[in-house]
């Protein structure tokens, strides 16, 4: 295995300080999954470089993703980096990624 500079990553690291990400609140073993209960509250949490702080607080899904992604629309928002083009269509669009 080659070891990575420590310069390496912590620029790594640094790139990433401020990122923010919705942690669905959900009691005991219920399901974690944001896509399998949209409408649990969120913690919104921070990454200051060293762990996630607490930042804000989103009363669903919809909420949580118009803190985390403030400049995109909603309907295109399906999973973390995948932006999908608008369709002009009045439904909801559509992404998969299959592999097996």
């Amino acid at each position: 295995m080659d070891d990575e500079p420590l310069s390496q990553w912590a620029e790594r690291r640094d790139a990433k300080i401020g990122r923010l990400r919705a942690v669905p609140i959900v009691a005991g073993d219920g399901p974690k999954g944001s896509h399998l209960n949209q409408e649990a509250p969120r913690a919104i949490e921070r990454w200051n470089g060293h762990t996630w702080e607490p930042y804000a607080f989103a009363a669903n899904l919809a909420e949580a993703q118009r803190i985390v992604y403030p400049d995109e629309r909603i309907d295109q928002i399906l999973v973390e980096n995948w932006i999908l083009p608008e369709t002009g269509s009045d439904h909801l669009p559509v992404a998969a990624h299959i592999s097996w």
